[in-house]
């Protein structure tokens, strides 16, 4: 199963993913390459795998991402090796931009799209200024570009508004959890176990 959760710079989606990532069995995350700078507290091959512009356009050119973009200057991809790598472990989940959520959309129709929304505007401000990693042009550019992400919302399966991080944690928790209980009807598991009612009856 793949979950693909998506919304706003500064909606909290990454620490909701690495929250949910904790407390689940089975889930593994799929790191997206960047051409960005790295920040400080992230590390390569966790966070993202940080390449160079030439390396990542080489990538494009042999049609080796499932989606790309170029978000805020940079650019951002899934590679296919990832999604067929991880997936092959368990649930994948996915923190990717609306640009990024789109062309998944169109390639992996049974997906399940979540999208993290801010309490509010200001507050969404706020919390991309006390990042610190922004200058005053840079914050301005990410919130011109979310008011243009927001209005995606409804495109979406399901809505978590991030106002209190636990409580979002639990609902995207609990999404998750729903859909593979909804899955489970066509489980190697479920089977074994309607074929053991089969045998008694004979």
């Amino acid at each position: 199963m793949l979950i693909v959760v998506s919304g706003p710079s500064g909606s909290g989606k990454s620490t909701l993913c690495r929250k949910v990532l904790n407390n689940i069995e089975n889930l593994f995350f799929s790191v997206s390459h960047t051409t960005r700078e790295r920040r400080e507290n992230e590390i390569h091959g966790k966070d993202y795998y940080f390449i160079s512009e030439e390396q990542f356009k080489k990538m494009i050119k042999n049609n080796e991402f499932v989606e790309w973009a170029i978000v805020y200057g940079n650019y951002y991809g899934t590679s296919k090796k990832e999604i067929e790598e991880k997936a092959s472990k368990g649930d994948l989940i996915l923190d990717i931009d609306v640009q990024g959520a789109s062309q998944i959309k169109s390639k992996f129709q049974d997906a399940i799209f979540i999208f993290i929304m801010p309490p509010s505007f200001e507050e969404l401000r706020k919390r991309i200024i006390k990042r610190g990693d922004e200058d005053f042009f840079s914050v301005e550019k990410r919130l011109k570009i979310a008011k243009e992400e927001i209005k995606h919302y409804r495109e979406y399966d399901y809505l978590i508004i991030n106002n209190e991080l636990n409580k979002a944690v639990e609902e995207l928790a609990s999404i998750i959890i729903t859909q593979r209980c909804a899955q489970r009807k066509d489980s190697i598991e479920v089977k074994r176990i309607i074929e053991s009612f089969c045998e008694k009856e004979k």
